[in-house]
């Protein structure tokens, strides 16, 4: 378990008081990831963007839940998590995921894949190639494949982290992440072979 910062403890229980200004301090350093979280899985900016900004008061008013039992990072990327699936339930459509883009926001631009410096224009074209067939391949993976996808090899998040945000234990994740690359595989060859 990650122990909290005396700054962060303290803005937490400011935060479970009431006081709006620490509960925006506490999560200024986390707005970045948990929109580029719900994009990946959402594969709408618009989408993305009213999910994060519901996420956020679903924690600001659950915060007073909050036990400190995992970091608080985590408890927020759970409910962000949890926003997205609810999300998708209600709203069922393709859902794209674009990974090459640079995107700019009022508060800041990210880039959800960065490009390597020197390219040959073969090489971009390559490049831009697998890049769409990975596309095209995840979002015909189920939602739970998809997400498992996108949390561990796109995000980064480790095996307990994705256990804690998805509320199942290492083992289940690992499996549930083979069973989803084996599939996104077969679904890439399939794809390769039309």
């Amino acid at each position: 378990m990650k122990t909290l910062s005396l700054d962060e403890s303290s803005l937490i229980e400011k935060s479970k008081a009431g006081d709006v200004e620490s509960f925006e301090e506490l999560i200024i350093s986390h707005k970045k990831k948990i929109f580029n979280i719900a994009y990946r899985m959402l594969g709408n900016l618009e989408d993305a963007n009213d999910v994060t900004q519901e996420a956020l008061v679903k924690a600001y008013r659950g915060i007073k839940k909050f036990n400190e039992k995992s970091s608080f990072s985590t408890w927020l990327y759970t409910i962000v998590n949890n926003a997205c699936i609810d999300f998708i339930r209600k709203n069922r459509k393709d859902n794209v995921v674009y990974l090459d883009r640079e995107y700019e926001t009022e508060e800041s631009s990210y880039t959800l894949q960065i490009n390597s410096g020197e390219e040959t224009p073969e090489q971009a074209f390559e490049k831009k190639e697998v890049q769409r067939l990975v596309h095209k391949a995840i979002n015909k993976l189920s939602d739970d494949h998809r997400r498992i996808i996108i949390l561990k090899d796109i995000k980064q998040f480790s095996y307990k982290e994705i256990s804690e945000i998805i509320d199942c234990s290492e083992g289940t994740v690992k499996s549930r992440l083979s069973r989803a690359r084996k599939n996104l595989k077969t679904i890439i060859e399939e794809n390769l072979k039309n």
